[in-house]
């Protein structure tokens, strides 16, 4: 049998959960016992090591955090920036709650899950580098090696820095000189993740290994944090243009898959699109932990046989559903999408007649979204409340982009006999092409290169229009919905592209995780969020607060109380 060629998530089979790491909760590790670093010192205990600081990118990995602490960041950005709502009911994860209304308090325990994730990963690959100076210092490894494992260490620690800022801005930046009990959030942090960054750039691009970080996979991080940090677009587009150029981890090309809604199949969790996917697996021994437990509630509730087995979290708001609309083949920019809202069965029970929207609409919408009337992959017609723990409280939609196929249940992409069949090898597409080029066309518009932007924009609209990529009726030749999109033919001004940029990664990237670090990097979250709300808090009265609104404090999330507190004064609270 060919050895399976990438990493996959281990959990309680890393020998990091042997090493004895931080003695305080600060970057609290809870192990198990302890190995000496010269039994580490070797080729492939540093890559053991190494291999368990990979584990730490699902933000689980068997160590108690899960849905607090996912990869996907569909609490702490696709909800917080209103493409979702928490979702099921109210008393269910009630901790999400006050995060989705903007009234979450230091003292909120999701905040110090993703926290304690956070610095556990930072931990991991600090040791990952303590280890592998020790290895280089007796001979073990080669300098070749020791490089190669240093580069990658370097850029994993980076990535979980810039996950930090931009959760909290004020954050500690620890390297495995720095004592965690000494360290402050007063500096700015910038330079440091940059520098680590940049040192992954340094990787060769074929890694032999689809789950390693590669340059490619660094060079697009690095440009995301230059846009995100310094506001650096230049250097960011030097960095996505080599990425667009660049290979996979394994060596494999990168490109635009054919059609939209392939990208989220299982089956294609490595396609072309996918230029870093986390890996999961399923029954493996490890209960469901290196399954994407993170994103185990997302879901639909379908009585009787629901996808997942489970919980109905994470359902797409009716302001993103809206914004599928097109008018001659284009969204409605100016947000008048909401005066004409896509159809939808709220308060219409299954066994009363409903009509199904029959205007114009973004087919990309019917990939992303299950709404009544439309097949949902291979389950059969999404049929209404049926599949909605509670809608008056999250309204009518059901997620789908994770969502794996009634054929792949028990097929070795889900897991078998545990509490939840929302454990499945489908992993998360962290960095997919299509994210990439729209980061280059946003940084072709602020380089004045409007004519740049405009090309790239229309090869995503023009793969979404392919008819071989829409969702069709059980006869699959009839559309299941009135597809109209279009490119555009111009861009009159650099305001225009922009608004253009935005809209098309709301459509093409929604509920994967990028939409509120968009909104923080445009400087424009308190005002959109609050567009938001005036539509979707008057129609969902039961999950928004009365009155709710985003202030710009909100645009960062408060410090967990826990750390201040752990820290003795060396941290302070950043709002």
């Amino acid at each position: 049998m060919r050895k399976i060629n990438y990493i996959v998530v281990l959990t309680f089979a890393s020998i990091f959960g042997l090493v004895n790491a931080c003695q305080d909760e600060f970057l609290e590790v809870s192990p198990q016992g302890q190995l000496s670093g010269e039994v580490l010192a070797t080729a492939d205990g540093v890559d053991a090591l190494l291999i368990g600081a990979y584990a730490m990118l699902s933000g689980s990995s068997g160590t108690g955090f899960g849905w607090q602490a996912a990869a996907s960041g569909w609490v702490y950005s696709s909800i917080r920036a209103g493409e979702a709502n928490k979702g099921t009911d109210s008393g269910d994860q009630p901790d999400i709650n006050p995060i989705q209304n903007f009234t979450e308090t230091a003292s909120n325990p999701y905040l110090n899950d993703k926290w304690r994730s956070l610095y556990e990963s930072i931990s991991r690959t600090n040791q990952v580098i303590v280890v592998a100076d020790e290895a280089l210092a007796s001979g073990a490894i080669t300098d070749a090696e020791h490089t190669l494992f240093i580069n990658q260490a370097r850029a994993l620690r980076g990535h979980f820095h810039f996950e930090a800022w931009r959760m909290w801005e004020m954050v500690p930046y620890l390297d495995e000189t720095m004592d965690p009990n000494e360290v402050t959030n007063s500096a700015d942090i910038g330079p440091m993740i940059i520098a680590d960054l940049q040192a992954g750039t340094n990787l060769p691009n074929d890694m032999g290994q689809i789950g390693r970080f590669n340059g490619t996979v660094s060079r697009a991080i690095l440009g995301k944090a230059l846009m995100d940090l310094n506001g650096d677009y230049a250097g960011a587009l030097t960095q996505f243009t080599q990425v667009l150029s660049g290979t996979k981890p394994d060596g494999s090309a990168i490109g635009l898959a054919p059609t939209f809604g392939e990208i989220f199949d299982a089956e294609n969790r490595n396609g072309i699109e996918a230029i870093y996917t986390l890996q999961y697996s399923v029954n493996d021994g490890s209960g469901g932990w290196n399954g994407g437990w993170g994103e185990a509630l997302n879901f639909p509730y379908k009585a009787g046989a629901s996808p997942g087995g489970c919980c109905g979290f994470y359902q797409p708001s009716f302001d993103w559903v809206n914004s599928f609309r097109t008018s001659g083949g284009l969204p409605l920019l100016d947000d008048s999408y909401n005066a004409d809202p896509v159809l939808n069965d709220q308060g219409i029970l299954p066994s009363d007649p409903f009509t199904e929207d029959a205007g114009e609409l973004d087919p990309r919408l019917d990939w992303s979204v299950g709404r009544r009337g439309i097949p949902y992959l291979d389950w059969g017609d999404h049929t209404g409340q049926d599949w909605i723990r509670d809608q008056t409280y999250a309204g009518p939609y059901s997620p789908k982009k994770q969502v794996y196929r009634l054929a792949q249940e028990g097929a070795g992409l889900t897991e078998v006999g545990n509490w939840t069949s929302g454990f499945t090898a489908n992993g998360y597409r962290m960095i997919r092409a299509a994210d990439v080029i729209l980061l280059q066309a946003e940084c072709m518009i602020e380089t004045g290169d409007l004519a740049g932007a405009l090309a790239n924009i229309n090869t995503i609209r023009n793969r979404a229009a392919n008819p071989a990529g829409f969702v069709m009726e059980a006869d699959g030749v009839t559309p299941a919905a009135n597809y109209v999109i279009n490119p555009y033919t111009s861009f009159a001004n650099a305001d225009e592209a922009r608004t253009a940029l935005r809209m098309e990664r709301k459509l093409e990237l929604g509920m994967e995780g990028h939409r509120f670090w968009d909104l923080k990097r445009w400087g424009i979250a308190q005002t959109e969020i609050n567009r938001f709300l005036s539509n979707d808090a008057a129609i969902l009265t039961s999950a928004y607060s009365s009155g709710v609104t985003f202030g710009p404090e909100d645009v960062t999330y408060p410090i967990p109380q826990r750390q201040i507190d752990l820290s003795v004064g060396n941290l302070v609270q950043n709002r």
